[in-house]
């Protein structure tokens, strides 16, 4: 059987602050891990990229390889965008590609490759008529968008998130359902 690979996609939402966590999980359940962040989440974990370069054997990619160069990872299995902020929500289900993380999600969805997206937003956001139509949007591409109880993400009110509460096993719970490969 080849490796399954894991393109792990986090946004700047407070919870990307517990990657690692997924990162290990998904490793101890068989899985090769390449990292990908957002800019502003790179930033935010700057101090940490080689610490989370050294868990995954792999370099942090927050921004477009220089042009005639080759994609440092292997090809992925499946994509799980986590924690997903409104932003990119909005930005991928309207083919926007502002940044790397954007830009593979779109190409996935227009590919017709696997992809998760478990999101990371208040419920003031949440209640904005864009999203839900981000979220329609990109279920009906195919994407699994873990929303609401009692299987994905529920909203809180703003200012009473709960960061290091956030449902990473939702992701794991979602990987144990992708196919193997051959």
């Amino acid at each position: 059987m080849s490796t399954r690979v894991l393109y792990l996609l986090g946004c700047a939402a407070p919870p990307v602050r517990y990657i690692d966590r997924p990162v290990r999980t998904a490793q101890a359940e068989g899985w090769e891990v390449c990292l990908g962040l957002t800019p502003t989440a790179a930033e935010w974990l700057e101090e940490r990229l080689p610490e989370l370069e050294d868990l995954t054997g792999h370099p942090v990619r927050h921004r477009q390889r220089r042009l005639g160069t080759r994609s440092p990872w292997p090809p992925a299995t499946v994509s799980v965008i986590a924690p997903a902020t409104l932003n990119t929500v909005n930005t991928v289900a309207l083919g926007l590609t502002p940044t790397w993380l954007s830009g593979h999600a779109v190409e996935a969805v227009g590919m017709g490759r696997p992809l998760v997206v478990l999101p990371c937003v208040n419920s003031a956001y949440g209640t904005h008529p864009q999203f839900a139509r981000s979220v329609e949007t990109l279920r009906g591409a195919g994407v699994r968008v873990l929303l609401g109880a009692p299987d994905g993400f529920v909203p809180r009110p703003p200012g009473r998130g709960d960061a290091e509460g956030y449902p990473w096993h939702l992701v794991s719970d979602a990987l144990r359902e992708v196919p193997p490969t051959r």
